[in-house]
């Protein structure tokens, strides 16, 4: 117990002592959520979605595995959209956490060797770590590092997986996604494994993400997309070949061994599916907000912005991100702090989070508050 204790006190020293927030009825002008396209708020959604299902008729509780309560219509229903949209196999997993720890480890056998890149998401790097595999990271973003380690060590292993995000969650860049799909052709046994999360609904054709682009979408082995961000909702989904998708079903501990969402998230995500591949006026806006924000904060910064509805104000120290955040927070803006370990020692930052559901005017006073403060 002395360690733990000695660990918390640790934390609290530096700064990276972590919290749940407790509930708070103010309103604030909130750039933590990851909502993008602003469709978890609408009640008009709610109240469509209500009268043309009604509120009994579907189970609130899957109660069980999928693998123990069998087929339920509401899973199969959404399964089957999402395979016609991807024209690929699809599998439901309860969270994005849930998906690449389970993927991840269900591949990861002694034979494999994992390239990931150095930013991806934790849920990767603890898939891994239930995994056989061996695992080499590579600089973000450095297609030619990858590439030399392809060279060297791709021979040694029967499969390669490069794993990578597509849109990054704390940086908001994105790789060279044909370079790497270029790479994969030239070598026999290498696999390319993307996280969509925070490109599922505002990037790609309809929003399916940038891994749809025709151009690249035969080459994606597994597509891991969410639906608690930009779907508003809750769950997510592996895009993936019939016979991966069948070894994943048997292999796959965090679906196997986990109650199932519950079937009524399902039933609303594949009803707000329906109005996310139309929302191509949405996501202009989007974008435009981002190449705004990223025009008034670049002078505030060394570091380049990537216009995206992802920004980091990176400032380097966890103590001087809690201010800010503290300082904004008394102006009625929201806008959390990132700190080590979540992101690398000396990256500290605002990790500001935009919707479609924002105005100009919201992000003009972020920018001139921060302006003022930073």
């Amino acid at each position: 117990m002395n360690r733990i204790a000695e660990s918390l006190e640790r934390l609290r020293s530096r700064g990276n002592y972590r919290s749940i927030p407790p509930a708070d009825r103010r309103e604030y002008l909130d750039f933590t959520s990851n909502d993008y396209l602003g469709l978890a708020g609408m009640k008009t959604l709610q109240e469509e979605f209500f009268a043309r299902t009604g509120t009994t008729a579907i189970p609130l509780s899957s109660s069980a595995s999928r693998l123990l309560s069998g087929v339920q219509e509401e899973f199969e229903a959404l399964e089957e959209k999402l395979e016609r949209l991807y024209g690929r196999s699809a599998l439901l997993f309860n969270s994005g956490y849930h998906a690449n720890t389970g993927m991840i480890a269900a591949l990861g056998d002694s034979h494999t060797l994992i390239l990931a890149d150095k930013l991806v998401h934790a849920s990767i790097i603890d898939g891994y770590r239930l995994s056989d595999a061996r695992m080499v990271r590579f600089r973000h973003n450095d297609i030619a590092h990858l590439e030399k380690l392809l060279a060297r060590m791709a021979g040694d292993y029967e499969r390669v997986i490069v794993v990578i995000e597509s849109v990054y969650s704390m940086d908001g860049d994105s790789p060279d996604l044909q370079a790497i799909t270029e790479l994969k052709q030239r070598y026999g046994n290498v696999m390319v494994y993307v996280d969509e999360a925070h490109a599922f609904g505002v990037c790609g054709p309809k929003g399916l993400g940038l891994c749809a682009n025709p151009e690249i979408a035969g080459d994606v082995d597994i597509v891991v997309g969410t639906l608690g961000k930009a779907g508003a909702s809750s769950g997510a989904f592996v895009i993936t070949g019939k016979r991966i998708k069948e070894y994943a079903v048997n292999s796959a501990r965090s679906l196997i061994f986990s109650t199932a969402i519950p079937p009524i998230c399902c039933s609303w995500t594949n009803f707000l599916l329906d109005k996310i591949i139309v929302m191509d006026d949405e996501r202009q806006h989007l974008k435009n907000l981002g190449v705004r924000l990223a025009e008034s904060l670049q002078p505030l910064t060394d570091v380049e912005i990537t216009p995206s509805h992802i920004q980091p104000l990176i400032l380097g120290d966890s103590r001087r991100a809690v201010e800010l955040s503290g300082a904004l927070l008394e102006e009625g803006i929201k806008v959390l702090p990132i700190r080590t370990p979540t992101v690398p020692a000396g990256t500290e930052r605002l990790r500001i989070s935009l919707s479609a559901g924002m105005d100009v005017s919201d992000v003009d006073r972020l920018a001139a508050a921060i302006g003022r403060l930073i």
